[in-house]
């Protein structure tokens, strides 16, 4: 792994925003995979004005989410449909039919799982995957468990993670189910970048990258892909030994 501490969610953000950038500029018809959440925005935000700027096109550029709650509305306020056309699909040249989701209303999700499984796949495999993590070491939506998973499948939601995102749920309750590309999945991507900023995430870096390699911490498999980048802030990373 690559470990990179930077000032602020900001640098992070432009860092992060470049490093998705030129790997457009170097393969245009880039197969990215994409996460949600507040770590990726500024990052977003930085591709976005790029774009803007004439610097970078995404109009042959394919995408596949790592996820989506169950039980919601595609056109939800709070869905991961939503929140991408809001932070960066709306801002880009990128053709709305070039985008991937999984589908968290599936009637079949075992059928689903291998939609979107061979979906990727004939895309030509993700070549860089943005990743958050959660305060229990998540990735995607795959929970702390006894067994490291595989491909995308239906998980229930734990405690903590419901109560990091109910505050956006004003108006419905928090899904307590969702669909997420497994571990397995993730890591068949070429490259890794996860971000991590705040000292809420301070314990779960730690673990990820000093702790026992565990389904325990999701987070742990990824060191053993040979191709990870890690940018956090000084608070995420306050705990590191290193």
């Amino acid at each position: 792994m690559n470990i990179f501490v930077l000032e602020d969610e900001a640098a992070i953000g432009r860092a992060v925003g470049d490093l998705f950038c030129r790997f457009v500029q170097k393969k245009p018809a880039a197969v990215l995979g994409l996460a949600t959440g507040a770590s990726p925005v500024p990052a977003y935000r930085r591709m976005a004005e790029r774009c803007r700027n004439g610097e970078v096109s995404f109009r042959r550029v394919r995408t596949f989410n790592l996820d989506e709650y169950c039980d919601l509305p595609e056109d939800h306020k709070n869905s991961y449909h939503t929140f991408m056309r809001q932070e960066l699909f709306s801002w880009v040249d990128l053709p709305p039919e070039n985008t991937g989701f999984l589908n968290g209303n599936a009637e079949d999700e075992f059928a689903e799982s291998e939609r979107y499984r061979l979906a990727i796949e004939k895309a030509g495999g993700i070549d860089i995957q943005l990743l958050g993590i959660g305060r229990n070491g998540h990735i995607g939506f795959n929970e702390p468990a006894e067994n490291f998973t595989a491909e995308s499948y239906k998980t229930a939601l734990t405690g903590s993670t419901i109560a990091a995102n109910s505050i956006y749920f004003d108006d419905i309750p928090m899904p307590r189910y969702a669909m997420t590309m497994g571990v397995g999945a993730i890591l068949r991507a070429r490259q890794i970048v996860l971000i991590a900023t705040g000292g809420a995430k301070a314990d779960a870096v730690k673990i990820m990258l000093e702790g026992e390699m565990s389904p325990r911490c999701p987070a742990t498999a990824l060191r053993q892909h040979p191709d990870v980048q890690v940018y956090l802030d000084p608070q995420a990373a306050a705990l590191l030994r290193k």
